[in-house]
Parts: structure tokens; sequence; C-alpha cells
């Protein structure tokens, strides 16, 4: 048997009037929720259009570099409205920083897909722990490399990855050396990131 522990927040309220003291602790509670979790399953109200308070912790989120699963509860009462494919559209335009998460439609009154939504945790959890080997790593840099060059940088030269390798796991950290890290663009970085 496994045992998990699962740290549950106050709903973090959105409307200008609810903004008191209980607000911020709530949301500095979430905050610090994500920061401790192994995997954070961030609760979306499939009735409720996405607002700046999603945005934030989605934000917070990825910044943490957390394995998350996008649980959009209240499915059963969304499900007339719009489809699974046409939700996670809408999803993936409201939230595109964390489009990488996977999405579990649930109904939690019913119980209804929450135990393949702790299995897909768990899934979530288990690669943030493995390990690559320097070669598949490099293998990924070579695809990558051939997909799309880095480009040059404004005052001339031009970025070079020669290796990678992974320096830890939760997260997985991965390393690349290069020739000069100031000639290396952000957006490169991305595409690289997403490629890897």
């Amino acid at each position: 048997s496994r045992q998990f522990m699962a740290i549950d927040t106050a709903g973090v309220l959105k409307t200008r009037k609810q903004r008191t003291e209980l607000q911020f602790y709530s949301y500095n509670r979430a905050m610090a929720s994500i920061k401790r979790a192994d995997v954070v399953l961030f609760l979306i109200d499939s009735t409720v259009p996405i607002g700046e308070v999603e945005k934030k912790l989605a934000g917070y989120i990825v910044g943490e570099y957390k394995p998350c699963v996008v649980v959009v509860n209240k499915w059963d009462l969304a499900k007339g409205h719009a489809g699974a494919e046409a939700y996670g559209e809408y999803l993936t335009k409201t939230l595109p920083h964390i489009a990488y998460a996977p999405l579990a439609f649930t109904t939690a009154t019913q119980g209804r897909n929450v135990h393949s939504t702790i299995e897909l945790a768990q899934s979530l959890f288990n690669q943030a722990g493995s390990r690559v080997t320097t070669g598949q790593l490099n293998r990924a840099i070579e695809e990558t490399l051939a997909a799309q060059q880095p480009m040059a940088g404004k005052h001339g030269g031009t970025p070079k990855i020669y290796y990678s390798t992974q320096i830890s796991v939760r997260p997985p950290t991965i390393v690349l050396f290069v020739n000069n890290p100031a000639l290396m663009r952000e957006q490169y970085r991305r595409f690289v990131e997403k490629r890897l």
C-alpha cells in the first residue's frame, strides 16, 4: 500500500470585496503548499471562468518547477457546454505557461475520475525522480539542433551547445555546456526546454 499526504488549501477568493486579511493568508498558504508539494493538483472549477488568481497560481507552480496535474472539477456541470478537447484548448489559451500539465476531468462529489487522477500524480512523481543518461540527453540535443539552430547574437558570435548532462532530480535539472551563455537567447532556451 502507498501513503500520500494531501495539503488542502482554502480556495483563493477572487473579487475585490473579498480581498481581506483572510484572502492574503489563503493565497500565501497556497503558495507555501505549492513550494512544499511533490506534485501539485491544481484544481480548476469548470463552471467559473479562469481569472487572475488562477493565472498567478499557475505562474507560481511553473516558477517552482513542480509536476502538476490540472484537475478540472465539476465536469458534470460543464460537460454539456464544452467538450474536453475544447476546454483543454481554452486552458491552453488562458494558462499557456502551464500547458505542459496533463488534464484530469473530475466530479469530486461523485468520486468520478479521482482514482485515475491520483495515479496520474504518482506517475508524475516517478517521472520527476528519474535520471536520463548523458548519451540520451546528447542525442536529444543533436535532434534539437537539427530542428533549429540557435541564432547569432546582436554583437556577433554564434552560440554553440557542446553537450548536456543531468545534475539532479525533483525537479530534473539539466545543464547545457555552451561556448558563451550570454549568446544563448531566452527564446532558444525555452525551445530546447520544450524539446527535452
